[in-house]
């Protein structure tokens, strides 16, 4: 505690005074007592459960008996500190905090085979890091497919004490979107990873919050389907979490999406979205009627409730960029004090066509950065291109960037190059483009892709752009969607286009108001571009967010400074060739 009294300054002569003053005045953002930061610790257990999340009971995976796992809150320049038990049976876990940079903390990450090794049934992991940044972030499984399980929960971090945000707002809610497979994700893996391959398939239903409806809706009435109505008490574990406002307050909704396959679009009846933050970062605010997310994307966006007061309104999510065949996720906006259980009197907002990419692109183009938020450097040291395309790899259909589709090693990144273990992964660097006569339109495809686990090396501080360049699936007709999230840092988006990237592209990118986000998407036949500075020393991975596409490779690994990094650690680096390393050195 300060005194208040003046007896910290008391002189014993003018000198001393004035220099403790200004010790005082150089120490005082260090010191924890003046800057009100707390550590928060959270005593976790990662289980296989019986839940409802659909209201058709199937196993899930969750944390300390919840689905989706507890919401960690805290402030800017808090540490978290995570003391994680994997009481699976049969496999390892790991968890990653999506959004937050881990500066200083790689081996916190929660990425398997690349910060650290997956944590075996029965023991203990403790991630430690701190929380820089105010915004919206998740966290969710970094193992096979274990976010398409439901290991998933919120991360919402608030202002530090006594800052404040750009915007004023009376109350929040907090909207965690997925998808529900009634397939297990163990047969789903088997599938992608067979020959003949076996997709996922669409899913069976959209969650908020983790909850939604498959054997009925809650819109019966104006369903062209043969839906029955739902009928809750409310304390069934899929029962919609209904969102109860005051009239003439405004609203904060924090969204963010941790699906597994499907891009969404989110919408309230009547009621306009003033969009403000972005992947942790504040944007110049634009009101829109719906707001498209992609799988490892957030928001925050302001709510006006100025609509009729006597009547409730849908708050609607649905599938985009694919044929939908998964009903919408819906819940309730309740205008208290009326009742809850008063249906709105209209059908839910319809959502854009699936395939309206010009809706899409509309929406994406239109993100700017709040006015003073950091610009990109003016030119980059090196520029890599990542050719996204699916392949046939020994008669396995395989994602592949560049020719090459991940193959993670068992020996985690951050172990094997901090202290030199070249026999850990491929020493090749992986390409840095593809051949110029490429016809991203119309690619071939290629006999020889390969599977691979080389990393790109970066120099510490260098920056880098990223061009993702999109093209057709093995299906000809067919290019995808497809959101890439960098994990470590942030990058500015620089702008997107069609068919392929060339230098007269360089006049349309923006470098005055560039978004800063964590995760971009690339539309189909299109390109985007990114520019990032590679300062925060670690291995890094940076790959498509569906998480069926990272399973079958679609994923690259950056690496910068890792020489830099100090203590990891021991019980990060417990597999591999990083264990045996270990035992010698001990």
């Amino acid at each position: 505690m300060v005194p208040t009294d003046g007896s910290m300054v008391r002189p014993i002569s003018r000198g001393l005074t004035l220099r403790a003053f200004i010790i005082w005045c150089i120490l005082l953002p260090f010191i924890g007592i003046s800057s009100g930061a707390k550590t928060r610790h959270f005593k976790w257990e990662v289980e296989y459960m019986y839940w409802s999340p659909d209201c058709i009971e199937h196993v899930v995976m969750g944390i300390n008996g919840q689905f989706p796992g507890p919401t960690i809150r805290a402030k800017a320049g808090d540490t978290v500190v995570v003391e994680l038990t994997n009481k699976l049976s049969t496999e390892g876990v790991v968890i990653h905090w999506h959004g937050i940079r881990q500066l200083g903390t790689p081996w916190a990450d929660g990425t398997a085979f690349i910060s650290q090794c997956a944590i075996n049934s029965g023991e203990t992991f403790h991630y430690r890091f701190k929380v820089d940044r105010a915004g919206t972030y998740f966290y969710h499984g970094h193992l096979g497919m274990q976010r398409s399980a439901g290991l998933y929960g919120s991360l919402i971090v608030d202002v530090a004490e006594g800052e404040k945000e750009p915007f004023h707002y009376d109350g929040e809610f907090n909207l965690l979107l997925s998808d529900w497979w009634h397939k297990s994700v163990h047969e789903q893996e088997v599938g992608l990873s067979s020959n003949p391959f076996r997709w996922i398939g669409e899913p069976q239903s959209l969650l908020i919050n983790g909850r939604g409806q498959y054997n009925c809706s809650l819109a019966a009435q104006y369903s062209n389907t043969t839906s029955s109505q739902c009928k809750f008490r409310g304390s069934e574990q899929c029962a919609p979490q209904i969102l109860h406002v005051r009239p003439n307050k405004t609203y904060r909704l924090r969204v963010a999406s941790s699906t597994a396959l499907a891009s969404l679009n989110l919408a309230i009846g009547n009621h306009k979205m003033v969009v403000v933050e972005a992947d942790g970062n504040y944007l110049q605010p634009f009101a829109v009627n719906d707001l498209d997310i992609y799988s490892g994307e957030s928001y925050s966006v302001l709510i006006t409730t100025d609509q009729d007061p006597s009547k409730n309104y849908w708050l609607s999510i649905g599938v985009r960029g694919r044929l939908p065949a998964t009903p919408p996720g819906l819940t309730i906006l309740n205008y208290q004090p009326i009742s809850a259980s008063k249906f709105p009197t209209s059908p839910p907002p319809v959502t854009p066509r699936w395939n309206d990419y010009d809706h899409s692109k509309t929406f994406s183009k239109s993100i700017f950065a709040l006015m003073g938020s950091p610009k990109p450097p003016k030119n980059y040291n090196r520029r890599i291109t990542l050719l996204n395309t699916q392949n046939k790899i020994d008669g396995f259909t395989k994602w592949a960037i560049n020719n090459v589709s991940l193959a993670l090693p068992p020996t985690p990144y951050l172990g094997s190059i901090k202290y030199g273990l070249r026999n850990a992964f491929d020493q090749k660097s992986p390409p840095e483009n593809f051949p110029d006569n490429y016809d991203v339109m119309r690619p071939p495809i290629n006999p020889n892709s390969t599977t691979g686990s080389g990393v790109y090396m970066f120099g510490l501080n260098t920056t880098v752009d990223v061009i993702l360049q999109n093209a057709n699936a093995l299906d000809d007709s067919v290019s995808e969607i497809h959101p890439w999230h960098l994990h470590g840092h942030d990058f500015w988006v620089l702008g997107y286009g069609e068919g392929k990237f060339s230098a007269k592209d360089e006049k349309k990118l923006n470098f005055k108001n560039p978004p800063l986000r964590n995760t971009a998407v690339i539309f189909p036949y299109g390109w985007t571009a990114l520019r990032y500075v590679a300062d925060n020393p670690g291995v890094w991975a940076f790959h498509c967010h569906i998480e069926p596409h990272l399973h079958m490779g679609m994923g690259v690994v950056f690496a910068e400074g890792v020489h830099h990094v100090k203590s990891i650690p021991n019980e990060a680096l417990t597999c591999g060739l990083t264990a045996k390393f270990l035992n010698k050195k001990g």
